[in-house]
């Protein structure tokens, strides 16, 4: 068995826990994809070509009320930006000797849970054991969309109300840890849930569709917390 095929099994083993949780919760993903409009096939193909769960989550409100190809593109740009960050930093880690159309490639599939297990090799980085990742992480993906559409057609409502929760539950254990080591943290968050209420029930503001809201609140909550609590560098 040569180097690649060890770093792609590797990468196989160590994906599996990324696999297991990203088919719970696209399982959700694919029970709102059903609410939203979409059809089976449509969900199914928006996770196999996307990999993203805040992007793909935000994108279901923008379809389901209609909005425009701008509105849902600059929302995807915003969320998913950090993508870019952490794409162009695993460029720096690749093994120079590997031809650079594989960065491309590592691009796609990277996530924040891929990113995180790429980051952590020691030495350079082969962009199979990354393969290796995405090999399980995008079926498992996938396939919790594909489950999750399916029981949306055959479920009863309340069963499917309580597996609905599910996604919240994903948001609050994301946020909640973080927020509870950084005060900064979590005033950014309280404040962008109150403005959110704000710009769901005030005149004039209500009006806005959802994703020209979730595009404005992103970028200046975001710019406001960079200029008034900027990050510090830490010393060399």
């Amino acid at each position: 068995m040569n180097v690649h095929c060890r770093q792609w099994l590797k990468g196989c083993r160590d994906g599996i826990p990324i696999g297991l949780g990203y088919l719970a919760v696209s399982f959700s993903f694919g029970i709102m994809a059903l609410r939203s409009g979409l059809t089976v096939g449509q969900s199914v193909l928006i996770s196999a070509l996307n990999l993203t769960s805040a992007g793909q989550f935000a994108s279901l409100s923008v379809i389901s009320a209609s909005g425009s190809y701008v509105e849902l593109a600059l929302s995807q740009l915003i969320i998913n930006l950090r993508y870019c960050l952490m794409s162009a930093s695993l460029s720096q880690k690749v093994d120079r000797n590997f031809p650079f159309f594989h960065r491309f490639l590592m691009a796609f599939g990277v996530t924040d849970e891929i990113f995180a297990l790429s980051a952590s090799v020691n030495g350079p980085l082969s962009p199979f054991y990354t393969y290796g990742q995405m090999s399980v992480a995008i079926p498992g993906w996938t396939l919790g969309t594909l489950l999750g559409a399916v029981a949306g057609n055959v479920l009863p409502g309340r069963v499917l109300s309580a597996l609905g929760v599910a996604l919240y539950a994903m948001f609050c254990a994301i946020i909640i840890p973080p927020a509870r080591k950084s005060r900064v943290l979590m005033i950014v968050i309280l404040s962008s849930m109150a403005a959110s209420v704000i710009f769901t029930f005030a005149p004039y503001l209500r009006e806005i569709s959802s994703g020209t809201r979730v595009i404005i609140l992103t970028v200046a909550l975001a710019a406001l917390a960079a200029w008034l609590r900027p990050v510090e560098e830490e010393a060399p």
